[in-house]
Order: C-alpha cells, then structure tokens, then sequence
C-alpha cells in the first residue's frame, strides 16, 4: 500500500525517558548534542486575524483519532489515551469554552464515521493531498512532516544533491512517498527499498546503505533513542514538496462545512497567538526535526 500520510519533558533535562505503547517501551532522550531545539513549524498564516465565529449552540466538540501512532495519539502505560494532537484538541475546546470528546477509531474509519456524523473533526495527523481533500475538508495547516536524510556519525559527509550523488546508496522503506520522491529526483542513487523502517535502519546501521531516506519525526525519535546506539545523524535539509509529502497536517472536517472549519481555525489561531501552542508543541518534541 502506498503511503502518504502517515516526552514531555524540558529539553534541558539530562536523563532518559520512555513512553510505552502496547507493552512496547521506546526510549527517547532528551537532549543530544547532535541535534537542535525544536523548531516550532511556521505554518500558521502570519499575522492574519480569524474573526470570531457564531459559537451559539455549541457546547461540545467531539475528535476522532487513531492510535499507535506516538508521540501524536497512543495508549499511555496506564492506558490513557494521549499525544500531541489529543492535547492539541483538548486545549482548542479550552479556549472555546466547549466540552471535549476524544474517540478512537481505526484509521481506515476516520473519514466514514467523519461523513456520517460521529464527529466535528479528525485529529490524526492526516495529510492534506489530493486524495484526502477528496474525501474532505481541512482547517489550515498545524504542522508539517519533513522528509530527511540520515547518515552514520563516522562517515564523512555527503553532497546530498541530485548531480552528486551517483552510485550512493540510499535506503527507503518500499511503496511510499519518500520511494517515490528518490526514483524522480536521485535517480542516479543506487535506490535500495526495504520493506519496514526497522529493516532500514538496521541497513544504516551495519553500513549496507550509505543513506537512509524517510518521515523527520519518526526518526528524530529513532536518533536519539538508545535502539540507534548514537550511530547516526540528520544529513542534509528538510524536504517538504507538498507532491508528495502534502501540505502539511490539518484537522479533517465534513465537506462542506465552512462553519466547523471556521470554529477550528479560531481556535487553532487562538492558541498559536497566546503562545499555548508553541508552549504544547515543544513539550511533545524537544528536539527539532526541521
């Protein structure tokens, strides 16, 4: 299938930390010399002000999101639903005054139970792509998900441009969009698909690839855990084309309705304004991606 969608602590603080999800503990440092502090994404619409909207009627919003997908919605140790956009949408009811409802649903139900009603909104880091406008609406955008490299900490650096880079080769987890971006753009790379992240970067790992190509937050938590044993780094820039890496995350709303996008996007504008957002975002990644 091709894919293309898809710890609070302070960054000063010296010691390790885990999170758990399903029995599965994945440890994540929070500080690492090696890489910088998190940068908040910059992709709200400068200072545009979102008038208030007509909130008569509305005491209560209900979100729909999935799980297994940390830091951004999964089951805690104790079995608690959290992650940054669960937060993120308890802290838009907040500043609209409004009950919050966060439900759980299997990915492929999001947009069925969306359409039929179930819920005001989706939020589950979904891409904004053309297939997914399809099928519906979008706030504006709350963050984006980079595209980067990784390369081993020993190895010397790499010009990581198309007319550079022949006979390199490049590691990428098969059929999805950071595939798809290498084969158009690096195509003189020697492209080797893997068919799971892990096997990718075990790859980097035991020098069988030089590169390894994928989604920035999966592995900014990879780099600074202790499964990558400090073996690597972020090489290169940020890749962001929204061909193939969308527009960026927003909330999902039914088609059509212009008044529920207009709630969420004050409410969105409202928390990046007093700096609540920016205070949410950084306690879920300390370290930067971009």
């Amino acid at each position: 299938m091709i894919s293309f969608s898809r710890l609070a602590v302070p960054f000063l603080c010296l010691v390790a930390i885990a999170y758990s999800v399903s029995g599965l503990v994945i440890p994540v440092l929070a500080q690492q010399k090696t890489q910088e502090l998190a940068k908040v994404p910059g992709v709200w619409r400068g200072n545009i002000h979102v008038k208030k909207p007509d909130l008569i009627g509305l005491d209560k919003l209900t979100f729909y999101t999935s799980t297994g997908y940390p830091p951004f919605n999964y089951y805690d140790e104790e079995g608690n639903l959290t992650g940054f956009n669960v937060d993120l949408a308890k802290a838009i009811c907040d500043v609209l005054a409004v009950e919050c409802v966060v439900r759980v649903e299997d990915w492929d139900n999001l947009i069925p139970a969306l359409n039929a009603g179930k819920a005001d909104g989706i939020m589950a880091s979904m891409r904004i792509t053309t297939p997914s406008v399809s099928k519906s609406d979008f706030t504006d955008t709350y963050y984006s998900t980079p595209a980067r490299f990784v390369g081993r900490v020993k190895t010397k650096a790499i010009n990581i441009a198309p007319e550079r880079i022949k006979g390199i080769r490049i590691g990428v987890v098969t059929k999805t969009a950071h595939e798809a971006y290498l084969r158009d753009f690096f195509n003189d790379a020697t492209i080797i698909p893997f068919g799971s992240s892990k096997g990718a970067r075990a790859a980097l790992m035991a020098g069988n690839i030089d590169l390894l190509f994928g989604d920035g937050v999966s592995m900014v938590f990879w780099l600074n855990g202790s499964l990558s044993n400090g073996c690597c780094e972020f090489r290169g820039g940020n890749y962001l084309e929204s061909r193939y890496f969308g527009s960026g995350v927003g909330i999902a709303v039914k088609k059509r309705n212009r008044r529920m996008r207009h709630i969420l996007n004050y409410g969105l504008n409202q928390l990046r304004s007093d700096g609540r957002y920016e205070e949410l975002f950084r306690r879920y990644f300390p370290l930067s991606f971009y």
